[in-house]
């Protein structure tokens, strides 16, 4: 039978005038990976912070484990584990010394405390480094050590806040590969990410902005919020280029995506053949135009735009 280690009813967080978390209700089955997405600002720690305990609610209220989160904080955090945007990893001291700091921390039992260290060091690939100080890491070694020391009093939820923000993409694509191993073992994650492409990888997904959810499902389910077909163009000069459309096109909307633009519309081919006429005649190059399916990216901003009509 599925459970739900992770429980929201109507979860709301003020500050001063200013509403953090925005009535959340959301539920998280045991052996899901969920992952929470906003921008910077959206209220992603703040609900992190509530879950884990280390905050009480204005009003509403939370549970992890069936355990709630303001009655029963002590005994939740034998049950989590906590990766914050900032983890508190102690530079001068080696790899293999901060996981038995926090294992001390945990009160993990001295019987069977090496070969569990010994397991976490081989499943986040750190053995070759266990006496390297944690402070002559490189982020995505660092992160992994993060998550080692989140791990080492075997937690039935996981949190992480950002947890691969600012790490380079090959260390992130390992890191989410060590995630995928811990859900086999019926580990509960929560993840707040900024990188939509991370969003993917999720069993299901939340978007969030200004503290309030506007959409929950799998990333297919969330996909299909978007009954709009997206144009995909290349071109000689992407900026100049997404102005001019911006200016001249009577599109949902054009959105600057790295090196290329993405037109939001009904109609696909006659809006395609209206751009390459627009920037043909602004003598805008054209390296490549096509139809794509949307990305959590382009949902995102459709339903925003759409929250502010």
């Amino acid at each position: 039978m599925i459970t739900d280690t992770i429980r929201t009813e109507n979860l709301t967080k003020l500050f001063n005038n200013l509403k953090a978390v925005d009535n959340l209700t959301l539920k998280v089955a045991e052996g899901e990976i969920f992952g929470l997405v906003g921008p910077d600002g959206a209220g992603k720690t703040t609900v992190m912070r509530l879950l884990t305990s280390i905050m009480e609610p204005t009003s509403g209220a939370a549970w992890i484990a069936g355990k709630h989160t303001v009655k029963d904080a002590e005994l939740i955090k034998e049950e989590i584990g906590y990766m914050s945007q900032r983890f508190g990893l102690y530079p001068d001291l080696s790899v293999i010394e901060n996981i038995n700091f926090y294992a001390d921390i945990y009160s993990v039992p001295r019987k069977g405390r090496k070969e569990k260290i010994e397991e976490l060091l081989e499943f986040s690939n750190l053995t070759p480094f266990r006496k390297r100080l944690a402070g002559n890491l490189s982020g995505g070694m660092k992160q992994k050590l993060g998550l080692a020391c989140a791990l080492i009093h075997t937690p039935k939820v996981l949190f992480l806040d950002e947890p691969t923000n600012g790490v380079d993409p090959l260390s992130r694509r390992d890191f989410w590969r060590i995630l995928y191993q811990l859900l086999r073992k019926k580990v509960t994650i929560f993840v707040s990410t900024a990188y939509l492409d991370e969003a993917e990888r999720c069993t299901r997904i939340g978007l969030i902005h200004k503290g309030k959810l506007l959409s929950i499902g799998t990333p297919a389910e969330v996909k299909k919020l978007m009954h709009m077909s997206v144009i995909e163009i290349r071109t000689s000069d992407s900026r100049k280029a997404s102005l001019l459309l911006r200016e001249k096109l009577k599109v949902d909307s054009v959105g600057l995506f790295g090196d290329k633009i993405h037109i939001v519309t009904k109609n696909p081919d006659t809006d395609t053949k209206e751009t390459e006429k627009i920037l043909n005649t602004a003598g805008v190059r054209i390296t490549g135009i096509r139809t794509i399916e949307p990305s959590l990216e382009d949902v995102f901003v459709y339903v925003l735009a759409s929250q502010n009509e």
